[in-house]
């Protein structure tokens, strides 16, 4: 594993919210950090992927996710993407209702607006009326976003755990119970039990989540439907379409129209 760093780029007296800009070319890994501030991290142009000790979340384009501060993670990039970072103080990030764990959301157009406004405040800045302004209304816009279902949560039981950073690594529908279980040396039963104490879900409605997820940062990078159908073990491409609907709320191509009309705004 990466070794973890402490990142705190701010000094106790910058502004209540600090909008970033960072640029990462696809494929670069963000090794394993730690804010003392809470991060709203929004991709306008292409995914990412994040890791914790607590699960893994898939953060779609025009999309944003909530680390709170002290919690050490872990980034993917898929695709090129642009990140706006708003590193925000304790005393914003309860203003915004945002909780103790990661969560990812929604970004409306008039947010998006707000962190390009919010990025010429700087950190070491003096906020005027107008500034303060902004700062505000960029707050109250994040705790007002969405939240969405898009984090499968990882089990803090070391056998359990190895298995199934195991599955990250190739997800795939075709894993049976019988698999995870021989990988994490216990009972067919055994597993199903523990799998369940442990993330609060059956193996079978994690599996699916997990490849969801891997599907929406495949779909963002470019993949075609039919192809990430088959890669992750899906019976066929209208199965996919499927799941893909009654978890997510749009067909695959519908959520992926969406993203492309958001980011001409």
């Amino acid at each position: 594993m990466p070794p973890t760093f402490t990142f705190s780029p701010y000094e106790p007296d910058s502004p209540e919210a600090v909008v970033t800009l960072r640029e990462y070319p696809s494929g670069t890994v963000f090794p394993r950090h730690t804010h003392r501030r809470g991060q709203f991290a929004y991709a306008s142009t292409g995914a990412l992927k994040m890791f914790t000790d607590l699960g893994n979340w898939v953060v779609p384009p025009q999309r944003a996710i909530w680390v709170p501060g002290g919690v050490s993670h872990e980034m993917h990039m898929r695709g090129d993407v642009v990140m706006l970072n708003t590193y925000l103080d304790d005393d914003a990030a309860r203003r915004a209702g945002l909780l103790d764990h990661c969560q990812v959301f929604g970004v409306s157009p008039l947010l998006r607006h707000l962190l390009e406004a919010a990025l010429a405040i700087g950190p070491s800045a003096s906020p005027s009326v107008r500034d303060r302004c902004v700062l505000t209304l960029l707050i109250d816009e994040i705790g007002a976003m969405p939240e969405l279902p898009l984090s499968a949560p990882l089990p803090s039981e070391a056998r359990l755990a190895r298995s199934c950073q195991r599955f990250l690594e190739a997800p795939t529908q075709r894993i049976s119970i019988c698999e995870m279980a021989d990988w994490s040396s216990m009972s067919r039963r055994t597993f199903t039990r523990n799998f369940r104490e442990c993330t609060g879900m059956t193996f079978v409605s994690w599996r699916q989540q997990v490849c969801l997820l891997e599907a929406t940062a495949r779909l963002s990078h470019g993949s075609s439907i039919t192809d990430v159908a088959f890669e992750l073990g899906f019976s066929s491409s209208s199965a996919f379409t499927s799941v893909f609907r009654r978890n997510l709320g749009d067909s695959p191509a519908r959520y992926l129209a969406k993203s492309k009309a958001a980011s001409m705004f």
